[in-house]
């Protein structure tokens, strides 16, 4: 097993890192679904190196995105906290329902949940004035937005952002950017959490992590200043076209034979 990465490894994890990252802050995500597979398909990394992997990639990129958006006064921070408080509960149930549920059936619900949203993104056009209105049931719904999500990344291995950013749009009303700042919000206690224990399992390529996740951070804020320079309805239209592509890329898990075994192309040692 290799413990150096060679000048076309490298530059292949920059050029990953800095399209995640412009990702990222555009959408308000993490980059996973764009980092996974970059590294499984393009660097022939194994699939759980390549999840750990991504965990650190992303934490950058995403404190890069807060901080971007937050310069915009775009981050609801109360409605962030709540579904992040939500998120952390989530992922350690989702974590253990995997041991019970079966992991395809999860990725039919999650398949339909997305198509469904990519209807409403193309029909609803959010108001770049839209914020969070309070009141008990908007903190018990957040509480379980962020359940859903940390239990969605629990047993399919996506980033919250995919749930939370339509969600806080269609049914709490919130612009599209303030949807995506509370996206990114939610996301760092739970991936720094994610990625603890990826550590311990020994299951991070730590240096592939760290260049893909500081080339985000190149690209993190462009990503975010164009997501405030797009029309409401164009910004919509796109995230219904990530959607779409994470629908793909769900649906080729689904109907994918069988694990593939693992590379002995693995790029370094944790």
């Amino acid at each position: 097993m290799s413990t150096t990465l060679a000048p076309r490894q490298i530059a292949a994890l920059i050029g990953l890192g800095l399209f995640a990252g412009l990702f990222s802050g555009l959408f308000g995500i993490g980059g996973g679904m764009i980092i996974v597979p970059g590294l499984v398909l393009a660097l022939r990394v194994e699939h759980k190196l390549a999840v750990g992997t991504s965990l650190m990639a992303i934490i950058p990129a995403c404190i890069v995105g807060i901080i971007s958006y937050a310069f915009h006064s775009s981050i609801d921070w109360g409605a962030g906290a709540v579904v992040a408080l939500g998120a952390v509960v989530g992922a350690q149930i989702g974590s253990r329902l995997l041991g019970f549920l079966s992991r395809k059936a999860a990725q039919w619900v999650f398949i339909l949940f997305a198509a469904a949203m990519i209807i409403q993104l193309l029909l609803v056009v959010p108001h770049r004035d839209g914020m969070m209105t309070w009141g008990t049931w908007q903190v018990i719904a957040l509480v379980g937005l962020g359940m859903v999500a940390g239990i969605a990344a629990g047993l399919l291995g996506i980033g919250g952002g995919v749930i939370v950013v339509p969600v806080m749009m269609i049914v709490f009303g919130v612009s599209d950017l303030v949807a995506k700042g509370v996206s990114l919000v939610m996301m760092a206690p739970a991936v720094i959490s994610a990625l603890i224990g990826n550590l311990f399992g020994h299951r991070v390529l730590v240096r592939a992590g760290l260049i893909i996740g500081l080339s985000a951070v190149v690209t993190g804020p462009f990503g975010a200043q164009i997501a405030h320079l797009l029309p409401p309805r164009i910004a919509n239209i796109l995230f219904a076209c990530y959607l779409v592509f994470v629908v793909i890329m769900m649906i080729r898990k689904v109907i994918a034979p069988g694990p593939t075994p693992p590379s002995n192309a693995e790029m370094e040692t944790p």
